[in-house]
């Protein structure tokens, strides 16, 4: 079978390169394609057509995505977590030596001097003072959130010598055994924001984490502490953050999130969604996202979905596999194997996961599958979409 792949967005030749011409066609506009390859275009309102099977996002968010309603249809939408950790690791550690340097305004003062050099060495040496900071090592770092980008963010805090709380109830067994030893658990998130010199926020913006920091817990910052958010902007409480500023306790707020009330402030740094916009980061997601998606169409399998469960099977030689997504009610596997069993198709192999509210089960069987037993398999009461591997 040849996949057609419709791209919305320009995804690195890296990424590209992973679907083999002779079995894909990639291209921007495509008739009836079986899966899309997004980065941001805005996917809400886009009508794709019925032989949409999957979607890729070279990315680690999905606010672009109308998630709940490709679950519906039973579309998995994958995501490249901690593909572009690095990169987001590397500008949070920057913003570090910024804020605690008064690197940012110090620079700008320096660009604002004026006459000759002798004047301009008076005048630094006039006004440098004002710039002092104050050096990272012995310092906390609080850090909220322990994905793949939150780790390694606390992993190289530690190294350059400072205390590193962490807070994450929902840490994966993965991310554990990555996590530096050194690393204490805070009990809890305002645990985390009273001991705190720098917090960094790492989690994904949903309702449970919208407003998070907000005055409460900024009230709880130590006097002279730093606040980063290379998340999400609705994360954080901007007002409740400025004015944390203009009472002198917060010492700098920097973000990846520019707005009116925020990019003018003294004691503010605000960058233009820098926190994954590298060369490297742009393929690992690209490379990440045409992996799963080519596992997907070609195996059934999904990894890394942000609706459906993780689902891999072993390919059985000579077998043919049925990949089915379905609401997770009872019996829909019991009447699957039912219908195999009529038509005389012993299952080799099974696999069969849930999330919540949706499932997926992956089914090899010895011998043909008609196409009349797909559409008795589609027809059961909670399938949402029935693909022939």
């Amino acid at each position: 079978m040849r996949y057609r792949i419709l791209t919305l967005n320009d995804i690195s030749p890296r990424g590209l390169e992973r679907l083999p011409r002779e079995r894909y066609e990639v291209a921007g506009e495509i008739a009836e394609p079986h899966a899309v390859l997004v980065r941001s275009a805005d996917m809400h309102g886009l009508k794709l057509p019925a032989t949409v099977r999957a979607v890729a996002r070279a990315g680690a968010g999905v606010e672009n995505i109308p998630v709940e309603e490709f679950s519906r249809r039973g579309i998995p939408v994958f995501i490249a977590p901690g593909a572009n950790a690095n990169a987001v690791k590397e500008l949070v550690l920057a913003s570090l030596f910024l804020a605690a340097r008064n690197i940012c305004q110090a620079w700008s003062f320096a660009r604002a001097l004026k006459g000759d050099d002798r004047a301009i060495e008076a005048a630094v040496h006039a006004g440098r003072g004002e710039f002092a900071g104050f050096e990272l090592a012995g310092r906390t770092l609080g850090v909220v959130g322990l994905g793949a980008v939150g780790v390694e963010v606390a992993n190289s805090a530690e190294a350059l010598g400072m205390r590193v709380l962490g807070y994450d109830p929902q840490i994966t067994v993965q991310r554990a055994w990555q996590l530096s030893s050194g690393v204490e658990q805070a009990l809890s998130l305002d645990d985390l924001f009273a001991r705190s010199d720098f917090v960094t926020v790492h989690v994904p913006l949903n309702e449970q984490t919208r407003g998070l920091v907000g005055e409460h817990r900024v009230r709880l910052l130590q006097r002279g502490a730093v606040l980063l958010n290379f998340s999400r902007a609705g994360i954080v409480d901007d007002p409740a953050v400025v004015a944390s500023l203009d009472a002198l306790r917060l010492h700098a707020y920097v973000c990846d999130f520019p707005s009116n009330l925020l990019k003018d402030h003294p004691r503010v740094i605000t960058l233009p969604h820098l926190g994954a916009l590298t060369g490297e980061a742009a393929d690992n997601c690209a490379i990440m996202a045409a992996d799963q998606l080519r596992d997907f169409l070609e195996n059934g399998n999904i990894s890394n979905s942000a609706n459906f469960p993780e689902a891999e099977l072993a390919r059985l030689p000579g077998s043919a596999r049925l990949a089915i997504a379905n609401r997770n009610v009872p019996n829909v596997v019991g009447q699957i194997s039912t219908h195999l069993a009529g038509a005389g198709l012993n299952i080799a192999a099974l696999l069969n996961a849930s999330r919540g509210e949706y499932a997926y089960t992956l089914l090899d069987v010895d011998g043909t599958l008609e196409p009349r037993l797909l559409e008795a398999v589609r027809a059961i009461r909670g399938v949402l979409s029935a693909h022939l591997i």
